[in-house]
């Protein structure tokens, strides 16, 4: 089996968990006596978990010289956290197995891309395309996921996680391993001290954080409009197969734009799409803008994964996982907060500040260029 294929087996495996999982975690544990306060406050400090957890584990995988070996340990173990949420009792169990869960679930999807970039750098292969294994198993999983609801009940969607993860083990032991040697990383500094690194953070939390309101708030919104369930799914589902079209077929617009370009797309996109959504429900418009997720989220998550190919392979794990912590889950996870406050008095004219944001972000974003510029030319006369 080729190394590609692999990759694609392993993103499929863990995004199928991802996709069966986060629809119906909710739902499970109001199945389990939780009120919506203590489901808020669990899934809060799980978040606060995550954030902590995933640079840590990243460091020690590059500390320790094999990404691959501590992701097969870290997917090992979430598969058999996650049954707890179908085993575990009371407020107390189920907070516990939510912090365990995150704990060792936070590095696996970086630790992923760590590995895949690598191995993309070395064997030539379009880690977009490869990625795209993910965004669509999400989609088919969360299809199944609802099935698997309606006839075996909610807590069926936790054994299904369990499963999916436990495929994600099996998919990672035939990848070839990142190893850059024990002294070579630099701890948890050693990122920032790229020029991209630093100025890729801001961008990303802001383009990829301005998603928060529509995360939280757009199937409510749609449904106060009137919109039927159907249809806000296949609004949602849209924006997923845009986002698959670009991983299958956006490598030259990549390699044309280049990190920055991405970036400013993104932030232009993220404009024109929060504006449109902020001011109409008239279906034809946002059947249009949600064709924009390709570049809201797509283009920017292929802009990030550019710029920490460029850093030296004994950091990939400790820049992917600060990434995913300080450039997307805080600023998320802080917009997200705000955005129950901000839908409350402002409804859906509050996708006018997400669009704000993306106006922030794209100053920035064109500031990205000089800085990955330079990186390639110390990469070339490094080779030379």
């Amino acid at each position: 089996m080729s190394v590609p294929l692999r990759f694609a087996l392993l993103f499929a495996a863990q995004f199928a968990a991802v996709g069966v999982l986060m629809p119906f975690l909710p739902a499970v544990l109001a199945a389990q006596g939780l009120s919506p306060q203590q489901i808020a406050l669990l899934l809060a400090g799980a978040s606060a978990v995550r954030l902590l957890a995933a640079p840590a584990v990243g460091r020690g995988a590059d500390g320790a010289g094999d990404a691959r070996g501590v992701l097969m340990l870290a997917a090992s173990l979430t598969s058999l956290a996650v049954t707890g949420f179908a085993l575990a009792e009371g407020f107390a169990a189920l907070l516990l197995v939510a912090l365990l869960h995150a704990l060792v679930n936070a590095p696996v999807v970086p630790l992923t891309d760590a590995l895949c970039l690598g191995a993309a750098r070395e064997r030539g292969f379009d880690y977009g395309r490869v990625r795209s294994a993910g965004s669509l198993s999400f989609i088919l999983a969360a299809v199944a996921a609802g099935q698997a609801v309606g006839l075996l009940g909610v807590t069926s969607v936790i054994w299904l996680a369990s499963a999916c993860l436990a495929l994600t083990v099996l998919a990672a032991r035939g990848l070839p391993a990142l190893r850059a040697g024990r002294r070579d990383g630099g701890g948890f500094r050693a990122p920032f001290a790229s020029a991209g690194f630093r100025r890729l953070l801001p961008v990303s939390a802001l383009i990829q954080g301005s998603h928060a309101l529509y995360y939280g708030f757009g199937t409510l919104h749609w449904q106060a409009a009137g919109l039927s369930p159907g249809t806000i799914g296949l609004l949602w589902a849209e924006g997923v197969v845009a986002e698959v079209a670009l991983f299958l077929w956006g490598r030259p617009l990549v390699e044309r734009l280049g990190p920055s370009g991405l970036a400013m797309l993104a932030a232009a996109a993220g404009m024109l799409r929060w504006s449109v959504t902020a001011e109409t429900t008239w279906l034809p418009a946002l059947a249009a803008v949600q064709l924009l997720h390709a570049a809201t989220f797509g283009a920017q998550h292929l802009a990030a994964m550019r710029v920490l190919a460029g850093l030296p392979p004994a950091q990939a794990a400790t820049a992917q996982t600060l990434h995913a912590s300080l450039g997307v889950g805080l600023a998320s996870g802080l917009l997200t907060f705000a955005s129950g406050p901000l839908y409350a008095a402002l409804g859906g004219q509050g996708f006018w500040v997400m669009a704000g944001l993306c106006a922030l972000a794209l100053p920035l974003a064109w500031r990205l260029a000089p800085a990955t510029q330079g990186a390639t030319m110390r990469r070339v006369l490094t080779r030379r």
